[in-house]
This record gives structure tokens, sequence and C-alpha cells, in this order.
């Protein structure tokens, strides 16, 4: 491809990619719902993290795009805003992961609290600690601004306790409401309330016997001690995620989440408990899964995904949050062999964006310059990219040769701009299409 042929497709085949700004759709609608809330008042995003696991690129998709629409706001309000990356450590281990040392000890722990079970690599005070720890440097790698809240310090802190007898009040209600999704042996026995076993600290999905709203206590059938009664306040009990959902978005008055189109059914419930507690609920914004190469969906316990390491491997952090800012709501592949054409469309998108002599941040057609603000690169990005990165990696393929002086020399026969030992980012594709 030449020069001029490149110039060509830079120009004219980014129009296509460009949209009217899904993010900017969603922070008008934020601004449209918020309108009355105190102007000192922060509005608030919320993403959740489940700690039995490690953080995923998936979980880099949805704290990124909720970035976007909270940037977006940014350009249409004064207004403070702020994001709660929340974990539930406070939930029962109920399957140990596949890629995690110590699985037999992790297994003797089955149904205990993520942030009581030993870290199986023995370097935190408790498993969910450890993952905590990694899904906030895993945030910071990025530059996310965000401010992070642990489930067991939240519960425990007392910061939970009238949300938790509010529900208690309307304990047969929020029953109503979730009973006829589940099967007839779970229907019988549900409740929105888990008692911490004291003997074991394990969580309990125990029959819920009597509940004592002035008291803030429930009784319920332990397995072992028979009839005994706890406290809802304090930690001494936590709600089943549905409900602990719907009531993280009252206790702590989330304007925003967005969420995975697999957890459609449990939003539904959650927005239905809001409702029923008297509750204001957030905007939500669902986005579609991720497929592999055959169109399958992308499953952690299949491995048929493509981990956030692999991708930063041989491209950069902004190549992958366009992709992931395009088009949330369609299926995407996520597979290997798009690295290349994501790299590429990013660095058309950079060319387009700085063509673009009339826009301004309020107006934002082309998401590179909203993406900048967000995710922090590795590297600066040169403005412009001459040699498209599938035209590097297909001659580290020809070349065969591990030196990135040699492909560099190529490039600069093919573009005497092209200085690789001068352009640490130019350096940085070159590393990464010889690795590809």
């Amino acid at each position: 491809m030449t020069n001029s042929s490149w110039s060509h497709m830079t120009n004219s085949s980014w129009s296509h990619m460009t949209n009217s700004s899904w993010s900017r759709e969603e922070a008008l609608r934020v601004l449209s719902a918020t309108e009355k809330k105190n102007a000192d008042e922060p509005i608030r995003f919320q993403t959740g993290y489940g700690p039995s696991g490690l953080p995923h690129i998936g979980t880099f998709g949805e704290v990124f795009r909720t970035n976007c629409v909270r940037a977006e706001f940014a350009t249409l309000s004064e207004q403070p805003t702020e994001l709660i990356a929340f974990s539930d450590d406070m939930d029962g281990l109920r399957k140990v992961p596949d890629n995690i040392p110590h699985a037999a000890m992790l297994a003797e722990h089955f149904g205990k609290k993520l942030c009581d079970i030993p870290d199986p690599f023995d370097q935190f005070p408790s498993y969910a600690a450890h993952n905590n720890a990694k899904f906030c440097a895993f945030l910071d790698q990025f530059g996310f601004d965000y401010r992070f809240k642990s489930a067991a310090e939240t519960y425990k802190s007392g910061e939970f306790d009238n949300a938790l007898m509010l529900f208690l009040r309307h304990h047969q209600a929020i029953v109503d409401v979730v009973a006829p999704t589940l099967g007839d042996e779970r229907r019988r026995t549900y409740s929105p309330f888990l008692p911490i076993c004291p003997e074991s600290g394990r969580v309990l999905q125990a029959e819920i016997l009597e509940t004592i709203p002035d008291e803030g206590r429930l009784v319920y059938r332990h397995p072992t001690l028979g009839e005994t009664s706890c406290s809802v306040r304090g930690g001494a009990c936590k709600l089943q995620w549905k409900a602990d959902w719907a009531m993280r978005w009252h206790a702590l008055d989330i304007n925003y989440e967005m969420y995975g189109k697999d957890l459609t059914p449990s939003a539904e419930l959650a927005r239905r408990i809001v409702k029923t507690i008297g509750g204001q609920n957030p905007i939500n914004f669902q986005y579609e899964l991720f497929l592999d190469e055959n169109g399958e969906k992308i499953s952690k316990s299949r491995g048929n995904g493509l981990s956030i390491e692999t991708w930063l491997n041989y491209a950069t952090p902004e190549s992958l949050a366009l992709f992931m800012y395009k088009k949330p709501r369609s299926a995407k592949r996520l597979h290997l062999q798009i690295i290349p054409k994501a790299i590429d469309e990013w660095y058309e998108a950079r060319k387009a964006a700085h063509q673009e002599e009339t826009r301004t941040p309020t107006n934002p057609e082309n998401p590179t310059t909203l993406i900048a603000r967000i995710v922090r690169p590795q590297l600066p990005s040169p403005a412009n990219l001459s040699v498209p990165f599938s035209l590097i990696v297909n001659l580290a393929a020809t070349l065969k040769n591990d030196d990135p002086s040699v492909l560099g020399g190529f490039l600069r026969r093919y573009d005497a701009a092209c200085d690789v030992d001068a352009d640490p980012a130019l350096y940085r594709l070159v590393e990464g299409a010889r690795r590809f």
C-alpha cells in the first residue's frame, strides 16, 4: 500500500465509524434524571467487581465505558461526579477458579466470605484483599479516576445499616418480588437476607423463620444450631446479590450503572426491589457481550477469550479503549486477529480528529479525544501514523528477524519519517508487531 492510498483510506474510511456518541446521549440522560439533585452533591456512577477472580478485559470495558459517560457529563454540568468501584468481597466462595494456586486449600473454605479466606498467593491478609489489590492496580494502570469501596468494610462499618433496616421492614414485599423467579425448592425458603454463621463464618442460605424490624433482628434455622437469631446490622448478615445490588443503588445514592446483557434479568429485579422500598432507581445502560472468533460467547471458565495482558503485549491501551467504545450495544468478536485492525482504526481516528478544525469537546463526533482524557497512554501517541500497523505486522512476519532496527530500516525505505530509534511510540508498535 502506498502513502497516498493509506492517506485516502485514513481520510475517508473513518467517517463510517463516527456516530452520534452514545456516551453523550447517556450523559444527557443522567443530566435530566439528576436535575433536582443538590448542586454540591456529587453525581455517582458505579461499577461492580466480584473478587472471586482476577480483573479481566471485561472489567476494563465496563470501567472505561462508565468513565466515558462521566467525562461527557462533565462537559454538560459543573456538578461534581465520582465513580465508585465496588467490590462484593463479603460474597461466599461458590466456585474455586481454575487459574488459582492451592485450589484444595480454597475448597476447604467453600461458602465462607471471600474476605475471610486465606490468600492462596500468600501476599495479603485474605483472598479478597489480594484480588482487591489487583483490581485497584489494574484500574490505576490505565489512569482511571475512581473511589474503591469494599462490601466487607461497608457492611461492618454500619454504612448500610439504615438501608438494611429498610429492607427488613419490606422483607415480605421483596420476597414477593423475587420468589416467583426462582425454582420451587428455593422459592419456599427464599429471603433477601443471608446470615453469617457465627461459628464457621460461612454465608448461609438459611430459612428465615421470623423478622423483628423494631429490633433489627431476624430468626433463622441454622443447619446445626437450630433456631437462631441475629442482627441484620454491622456485618452479621449480607443480602443476596440481586437484593444487594438494589440496596447499594439506594444506600450509596447511585445515579448511573451499566451492566452486561447476561445480567438483564437481575437488573430488572433490582429495579423492582428499589421501587418496592420506595427508592429511586439509577439510569442503567445494557451493553452486549463478547464473542470468540467462532462467534461463541466468551467464557472465563472455558478460556476462549482474549486476556488484556495479551492485547497489551501487542497493542496500546488506547486502541483497546476505542474497540470498547464503538457500538457497545452490538456483540463484538474479541480475538487475536482483530488487534491490527483496532490499532489502525485508532490512528485513523486520531488523524481524522486532528483534521477536524471545528471539533469542540462539547460536540465529540470523534471519540479519540474523549479517550485521551480517560485512558493514560503507555507512551505519547504520535498525531499521525503514516504506516498501517497491519503493514508492519506483515513486514515483521516476512522478515522473521528479532532485531527491531532491521524492521525499522525497511520502514524508513517506505517512509523516511519513520524513525524507530527517535520515536518511542513507533518503537513500541514495532515491538508489538514483532511479537504478533
